[in-house]
């Protein structure tokens, strides 16, 4: 038999799921809930698992962002990096199968059930800038700046291919989402001036 404090505790992490859109079990010591509850309300229907240990209303209307928040809210240190970048700033036609991250080189891979990961070891400045912040579903992204993210292409262009990173140069030069200095400032952080300068050049 349910007792009040049952009910209670249930509307109070369908309350905070409203606001946040996905719970990690750690996140009911906010408001004194069980975590118990979890367990009985995914049996019962009133939530359902989204990946290990994250916890998302069924059948909701699923955010765009959502694989983005599950990782954020997972790994709060990944930084959302290349093809995954890419489609957060609309830069490319892509449609990555998998979440691209950055982490500091020597971080162990995340265990995540959902959504799959591809983890890009990267070094000092070239993981500590171009960071940028963005609030979607209540949960903080971590995510390179255009220009950051443009000029990593370059230097992984063997991974995703040239012809991405010549296509989200065009694509945020011509949608006037990156400044040239800026462009040239991120190609040195990441060692690629050599490889970027014929390509600046010709759209300059």
């Amino acid at each position: 038999m349910r007792t009040m404090s049952d009910v209670t505790h249930t509307q109070r992490i369908l309350d905070l799921l409203g606001q946040k859109g996905m719970l990690r079990p750690s996140d009911l010591d906010a408001i004194g809930a069980s975590r118990v509850t979890l367990t009985r309300m995914t049996a019962n229907g009133q939530l359902e698992k989204a990946g290990r240990g994250l916890y998302r209303l069924p059948n909701g209307i699923r955010s765009e962002h959502e694989s983005l928040v599950a990782v954020a809210t997972k790994v709060p240190q990944a930084v959302f990096c290349l093809l995954t970048a890419l489609q957060f700033h609309e830069l490319t036609t892509q449609l990555p199968k998998k979440v691209w991250i950055a982490m500091p080189r020597g971080s162990h891979a995340p265990r995540i059930d959902y959504p799959p990961i591809k983890m890009m070891p990267f070094d000092g400045a070239a993981y500590t800038e171009g960071v940028q912040v963005f609030e979607r579903d209540q949960t903080k992204l971590r995510v390179y700046c255009v220009a950051k993210t443009v000029a990593d292409c370059f230097k992984y262009r063997n991974k995703i291919g040239l012809d991405v990173a010549l296509e989200a140069l065009r694509d945020a030069r011509s949608k006037k989402k990156v400044s040239a200095d800026d462009l040239w400032r991120y190609a040195k952080i990441c060692r690629v001036s050599n490889v970027m300068r014929p390509y600046l050049e010709a759209i300059e």
